[in-house]
């Protein structure tokens, strides 16, 4: 079996233009031909009169997960999964750390041919202090689990090449490449990542460089081949 997995920060759907247009990461998203894709910065506007997740599930034939993280009067805002494989089950999960912006992660379980794989979509603070806490809390949630296949994905802020949360993954993961994917227009930081566990699962990682992704968002998606 082979899958392709994508990573991709939507930036509130607003391009380096900045013009909001949903039809725009809608059809970068179709592009990717990905069967599961963790997005960020998705905030719940109404489009054509639905909400924006479900215009882009419309969009794209595939089935949403909604993680929103922040609960505003007028629209939700956060995280969310699109896949074309049917979920065995999916739970929201808390990342938060107090007196900064509420973080997330969406654990999606996939059940294929008896293959469990394990899905772990978030988007990790801006401050290092926060994406120590919330990695080790992502380590520890893969300790209650057993899947035969583990991913996290997501845009994981972390530009610190040196710094202990990369090193905790790595160890983890084993050494996975880093993509740049940040900002979409010239890219020279990797702060949207893929990792998996087993490492030989994973066959190759990219950056999504089309003429329209550099201008649908301000960050590239990232993809991803796994087999088992």
């Amino acid at each position: 079996m082979q899958l392709k997995l994508a990573s991709y920060n939507i930036h509130a759907c607003i391009g380096t233009d900045g013009q909001f247009d949903p039809f725009r990461i809608a059809a970068v998203i179709n592009e990717l031909d990905a069967d599961v894709i963790a997005l960020q910065e998705v905030e719940h506007h109404l489009v054509n009169d639905i909400d924006l997740l479900d215009f882009l599930a419309q969009q794209t034939g595939m089935i949403a997960l909604a993680g929103p993280t922040m609960l505003r009067e007028s629209r939700h805002y956060g995280n969310a999964i699109l896949t074309r494989l049917t979920p065995e089950s999916h739970q929201l999960l808390d990342l938060s750390l107090e007196d900064n912006e509420p973080r997330g992660v969406i654990q999606l379980s996939l059940n294929i041919d008896d293959h469990r794989l394990l899905v772990y979509a978030t988007h990790l603070g801006l401050k290092p202090v926060e994406r120590r806490f919330q990695v080790q809390k992502i380590l520890s949630l893969f300790e209650t689990k057993t899947a035969d296949t583990t991913v996290l994905m997501g845009d994981l802020n972390e530009w610190f090449l040196w710094g202990r949360p990369l090193r905790w993954l790595k160890a983890y993961f084993d050494i996975t490449p880093a993509i740049n994917s940040f900002p979409s227009f010239w890219p020279f930081l990797a702060l949207d990542r893929i990792w998996v566990n087993p490492r030989h699962h994973l066959l190759n990682v990219s950056a999504h460089k089309t003429a329209l992704a550099k201008k649908a968002s301000d960050h590239l998606p990232v993809t991803a081949d796994i087999t088992f």
